[in-house]
C-alpha cells in the first residue's frame, strides 16, 4: 500500500475519528444524564444559563454554536419541564430573556457530579480531559 493510499485509509481520517468520538462522548453522557432528567443538548444549555442568566436565546445559540431555531425547542423543552422561564426584557420589549427558575437553579447541586461520573467512564482525569478539550479547540472554533 502507497502513503497516498494510507492517506486516504478510514482510520486515518480525522474527520472520522471526531465523528466516531463525539457519538461515543454522547453515549456515555446519556445515562448519567437520565437521573437529571437532561438530553445532552439541554444539559448544554443548563450549563450555560449557570455560567449567565438572564440571556437572550441569540446569545445563548452563539455560546452553544447553534442556531437560534435549533435552540429554541429546546429552551421550551427544559421551560415545559420547570427549569428555566422566558421572560419580556425590562429594556426591550421586543426581546425574551431566558433565566433559571428555582428548580433550575437547584438542578446545577445534583449536576456536579457528572463530570467526575464521565472521567470514570473514560478513565480520565481532570488533567487528561483539560488536555483532551484544549487540543480540540482549533476544530471547536471555540477560545482556548
Amino acid at each position: 500500500m502507497s502513503d497516498a493510499d494510507d492517506l486516504l485509509a478510514l482510520d486515518n481520517q480525522l474527520c472520522f475519528a471526531l465523528v466516531t468520538a463525539a457519538r461515543n462522548v454522547v453515549a456515555i453522557y446519556r445515562p448519567i444524564l437520565e437521573p437529571l432528567g437532561l438530553t445532552h443538548p439541554q444539559y448544554l444549555v443548563m450549563l450555560a444559563l449557570w455560567e449567565r442568566s438572564p440571556r437572550t436565546l441569540n446569545d445563548l445559540a452563539a455560546d452553544l454554536a447553534l442556531d437560534p431555531a435549533t435552540a429554541s425547542p429546546l429552551v421550551k423543552r427544559l421551560e415545559a419541564d420547570g427549569l428555566v422561564i422566558r421572560n419580556r426584557s425590562a429594556g426591550d420589549e421586543r426581546r425574551l430573556d431566558i433565566d433559571l427558575t428555582d428548580a433550575g437553579l437547584s438542578l446545577r447541586e445534583r449536576a456536579l457530579d457528572v463530570p467526575p461520573q464521565v472521567m470514570a467512564a473514560v478513565g480520565m482525569d481532570v488533567a487528561q480531559i483539560s488536555a483532551l478539550r484544549d487540543a480540540l479547540q482549533p476544530f471547536a472554533g471555540r477560545r482556548a
